[in-house]
């Protein structure tokens, strides 16, 4: 199974442990799976939630009762001054996502290594998740400064992201999920309140980690993606753009805390990688055509029909012409023929032989194609040949142009009533 994740209001770790787990069509397995974990203090709440007339699952990961929430700042003016010593120390305390500082135990980023490790899960799992925390700790490291041993989490947040990020490495794994794509993902703009300070969104951890990965700031103020879910979306995507083409298997939602103009939530798309696009599961009726063109303003109709007859006679599939407006307010024609990859080259060639453009497109076009074949249809003006076309339970009739005029010359009747006969024929 393939996953796309729509990440148009961010993406944070119990958001998208939230949208996974409605994908799963039994959720025994893995209320047991995150209970054996015995992660100290650790509760998991499962809720549905409500966002803007969606509804979805908001999961909320307590540890000792207490839940980690995000502290934004609508920072329209300077309300007092903060100054921050920069210099960094051994003993660097730091918490994931910009969330209240609290104190307590501490964790080294080793110690949240081997924490997951002696975790019982599956291997698999265990090395998601281990992969992810890596690229929290080199981004985190990165940002202040220090190497990875210096690098400790305090107990909260520390056991909160562990919890997220082992919950979706598993249900990766229990959905079976063999391929991740995302989208660009936007991360809000403002302010966040931090241990250290008040931070720029995105948060410097989550700016390095999204380095490479398509953002944007949209108009909602607050931190939307945290370093978390940033993480993991770089773990487990191997790509970001535009949704693929994709037969839906299903849908979840995975809700935020907080409440926005638009619905806050994280939405995935299941889809099975061996179900064929549109049903084409017959591969004689798809292939790959190539649309070569020009913009023509300086050429006569005549020559323009020339060109046109050239390219038929010398394999195009297909040429045809559409009016356009130019530049300086000319009127013109765009000049188009479809080819297969085999006389691609030499139609290039020949467009720009015969026409006065100075370059051409060419454009690469999946095709889908009907099953067609000629059969012969008796009617009262002789025997007709109709083409027929059947794809997706669509059926076409088509008769042949050549036999239908000798038909009507022979008979002295008007072309579209020996069409009509031969039509009906077809049909019964």
């Amino acid at each position: 199974m393939k996953l796309y994740l729509e990440c148009n209001m961010g993406a944070s770790g119990n958001m998208l442990m939230a949208a996974l787990y409605e994908l799963l069509p039994d959720k025994t397995a893995f209320h047991k799976a995150m209970e054996r974990l015995g992660l100290p203090g650790m509760t998991i709440e499962y809720t549905v939630s409500s966002k803007c007339g969606i509804t979805g699952t908001h999961i909320s990961v307590k540890i000792d009762g207490i839940k980690e929430d995000s502290d934004d700042v609508k920072y329209h003016k300077r309300d007092h001054d903060h100054h921050h010593n920069h210099n960094h120390h051994h003993d660097h305390d730091h918490h994931h996502d910009c969330d209240h500082y609290h104190k307590g135990r501490r964790y080294s980023y080793n110690e949240i290594l081997d924490l997951i490790r002696d975790l019982d899960l599956p291997d698999k799992v265990k090395e998601d998740a281990v992969g992810v925390y890596r690229i929290l700790g080199e981004a985190e490291a990165k940002v202040h400064g220090i190497s990875l041993d210096e690098i400790h989490f305090h107990e909260i947040g520390s056991i909160d992201a562990v919890a997220d990020v082992v919950g979706c490495s598993l249900l990766m794994d229990m959905l079976g999920v063999t391929g991740v794509t995302a989208s660009p993902v936007h991360v809000g703009f403002g302010m966040i309140r931090c241990e250290h300070g008040i931070l720029p969104v995105p948060a410097p951890a989550t700016s390095e980690i999204l380095s490479g990965i398509p953002i944007y700031s949209g108009n909602i103020e607050g931190e939307l993606c945290t370093p978390t879910g940033a993480a993991l979306l770089k773990h487990f995507a191997a790509s970001f753009g535009s949704m693929p083409q994709m037969i839906v298997n299903k849908t979840g939602y995975g809700m935020g805390t907080k409440d926005f103009e638009a619905a806050n939530c994280l939405r995935v798309f299941l889809y099975d990688e061996t179900a064929p696009v549109n049903n084409m599961s017959n591969t004689d009726n798809k292939d790959i055509v190539y649309e070569i063109s020009c913009n023509l303003d300086d050429m006569t109709s005549e020559a323009i029909g020339a060109a046109f007859e050239i390219l038929l006679q010398n394999g195009a599939l297909d040429v045809f012409t559409s009016p356009i407006m130019m530049k300086k307010s000319r009127p013109a024609v765009t000049l188009s023929c479809l080819c297969n990859e085999e006389s691609c080259n030499s139609l290039m060639e020949l467009m720009l032989k015969h026409t006065t453009t100075l370059g051409v497109r060419v454009t690469k076009c999946h095709r889908i194609i009907m099953e067609r074949t000629i059969e012969n249809v008796q009617t009262e003006y002789g025997d007709i040949r109709v083409k027929r076309a059947e794809r997706f339970g669509i059926s076409k009739y088509k008769p042949e142009y050549d036999d239908v005029l000798t038909a009507a010359n022979k008979h002295a009747v008007p072309f579209q009533v020996v069409y009509d006969a031969a039509y009906k024929a077809a049909k019964r």
